[in-house]
């Protein structure tokens, strides 16, 4: 054991981060939510309110941030590496950006017909936020929940994988079937930035078994 383990020991830790966790993993799950709603309608009028309530999320989300970062520069013990609540924190900010970066596209481009494969990503988009917040929750106590958290983790890893899948699919379909080069470019962009906000929920849940690895 190390000095730095040892001392831990003996030092309160800073709990205040714990709340700030939670609230932004509340924050992701509800983009998450409005994200899902707002592919499920293809009027423009739905899309440009949706989008507008999925911006003052991310509006939260980085106050969040920021809020957290404020606290790391101020706190002496931290419950984890330093560079670890930066990263993680950093990664949750980076889905709630790709969620309204998918919002903002979806309305700037005006594509006639959202594709189905929106919805069952947006779904699993969501699925993965819910597997983030059960993480985050039971980092409180990593050591009693390890195995919620590592179930978690593998569920946002299949959850990966089954969008990769959907994504691939969607993008073949669209190149084979779409004859308007206008509508299949704005399709392509969207489903790119759609896999990719999964992609990232990964990160989430990778930066989160490197904790894990470290407080063993």
């Amino acid at each position: 054991m190390n000095i730095d383990k040892f001392l831990k020991f003996f030092v309160p830790k800073d709990h205040s981060f714990y709340p700030l966790f939670e609230e932004d993993a509340k924050n992701l799950v509800k983009a998450a939510s409005l994200l899902r709603q707002m592919v499920t309608s293809n009027t423009l009028e739905d899309h440009e309110r949706f989008n507008k309530e999925i911006k003052d999320v991310e509006h939260i989300g980085d106050e969040i941030t920021d809020k957290t970062y404020l606290q790391l520069n101020k706190s002496f013990i931290t419950p984890f590496d330093r560079e670890d609540i930066h990263e993680l924190t950093a990664r949750i900010d980076d889905v709630v950006d790709s969620i309204n970066g998918i919002a903002r596209r979806i309305c700037l481009y005006k594509p006639k017909h959202l594709m189905p494969v929106y919805k069952e990503i947006a779904d699993s988009i969501y699925d993965a936020a819910k597997e983030i917040e059960t993480c985050i929750h039971c980092l409180n106590d990593a050591a009693a929940n390890k195995d919620e958290i590592s179930k978690a983790c593998n569920n946002v890893t299949a959850i990966e994988h089954k969008v990769d899948e959907y994504y691939y699919f969607a993008v073949s379909e669209l190149f084979d079937k779409e004859k308007d080069a206008a509508e299949l470019l704005k399709n392509n962009k969207i489903l790119e930035i759609l896999e990719r906000c999964v992609d990232e929920e990964e990160d989430v849940t990778d930066t989160i078994k490197s904790i894990l690895i470290k407080m063993a």
